[in-house]
């Protein structure tokens, strides 16, 4: 179902109401109540923004705005969802937001698109879980006027025949950071065991290029199922992989993964067994810091670096979809979102591992939601 927010950006704002407005799936699935949507509608204060404060993507054609998740059910996703109706909230050409969670069901992901085309929406920015399977609907809002912007997973097709734009997430770098990270602190080499998620899906294939590009000389050995051992980003699953490749080699270096909080629960089995916990070259979570500050405390520290887990990536994609049909300046998608180093537990540059044990460890510290408004939409 899609849920409908009429509400005067600017009245939000002077109300005191944070950028918190969300309709998606809690954590454990159930749905959560848009409390902005409410508060809003007890308000009957109309303000002009300023101009000043007004961004240059943000036109002057009033629209109304759609986000779309094919799983919104998680902690990552509703955070991301919050982060891009706060991005939407900036231009005050907004006059209507539209959120839909397609809750995992490919065939409901795209009948919400559907839907919400039919209701007249101006701009949609679509988070395409099932890659080309999403292709066909996309194609149709676009070929029906809708402003059409696809991020992060990769739906196939064309930017300017398919959709507007795909933004897409620089995954290749992300292992290059990694592979660069593993050349300063493993010079004489390293056994590299690597975890991604679905089978085939093409974050992990491009961070296992850029990693291994950088990583071509025979002493860096990258062990298990190639290009990665298959974990569905799932927490019970990456603990079975783990348990199997503990039993399996005897010695792992270093652990490449593209969700480092899925990996909490599986580390211990290192320990349990006798071992010490590998580094990691990772993407970061509250969840993961936190479980690092405590091995350190308990003298099972390991070394670890991150990069920002990538919640942001959704503004530059709403950016652009308001751009383009409030009539606003189009940001330069460039090479799309790139995820920077976020944490270092060995230079502490551009930062050290960070924990916020008093907050939610489903927060993500590395995203511009700030971690307290990330732990009360969590709640």
């Amino acid at each position: 179902m899609i849920r409908r927010q009429r509400k005067i950006l600017q009245a939000l704002a002077v109300a005191g109401i944070a950028g918190l407005a969300l309709t998606a799936c809690s954590a454990s699935g159930g749905s959560t109540e848009d409390a902005a949507s409410d508060a809003a509608g007890d308000s009957t204060t109309s303000e002009t923004t300023d101009a000043a404060d007004v961004p240059s993507w943000c036109g002057p054609n009033e629209i109304s705005f759609g986000l779309l998740d094919g799983f919104g059910g998680n902690s990552w996703r509703l955070v991301t969802t919050a982060s891009g109706e706060e991005e939407a909230k900036k231009c005050p050409s907004v006059t209507e937001y539209l959120y839909a969670d397609g809750q995992g069901d490919t065939q409901k992901a795209i009948s919400d698109i559907q839907s919400m085309v039919a209701t007249g929406v101006d701009a949609i920015v679509v988070f395409p879980d099932a890659g080309e399977a999403m292709l066909p609907a996309l194609r149709s809002a676009y070929e029906a006027g809708v402003v059409t912007v696809p991020y992060r997973v990769n739906p196939g097709g064309e930017d300017g025949v398919d959709y507007d734009v795909w933004i897409g997430a620089d995954f290749f770098q992300s292992g290059r950071d990694w592979a660069e990270w593993t050349l300063e602190n493993f010079p004489d080499g390293a056994k590299i065991l690597f975890l991604s998620g679905p089978a085939g899906n093409s974050q992990g294939e491009d961070e296992g290029t850029g990693a291994k590009e950088l990583l071509s000389d025979a002493k860096y050995e990258f062990i298990g199922e190639q290009p990665f051992e298959v974990t569905n980003w799932d927490p019970a699953l990456t603990q079975q992989v783990l348990t199997a490749a503990i039993a399996k080699y005897s010695e792992i270096d270093i652990i490449f993964s593209d969700f480092g909080p899925s990996l909490v629960g599986a580390l211990p089995e290192f320990t349990k067994s006798g071992r010490p916990i590998p580094a990691l070259a990772t993407s970061d979570g509250n969840l993961l810091g936190c479980f690092w500050q405590e091995q350190q405390d308990a003298g099972n520290g390991f070394d670890m670096m991150s990069v920002a887990t990538g919640n942001d990536n959704v503004r530059l994609a709403v950016q652009t979809a308001i751009a383009k049909a409030t009539g606003g300046v189009v940001p330069d998608k460039g090479e799309g979102f790139i995820h920077p180093k976020f944490e270092d537990s060995v230079s502490g540059s551009p930062s050290g591992v960070q924990c916020r044990s008093d907050l939610s460890m489903d927060i993500y510290l590395s995203a511009q939601l700030d971690g307290d408004a990330q732990a009360a939409l969590l709640k």
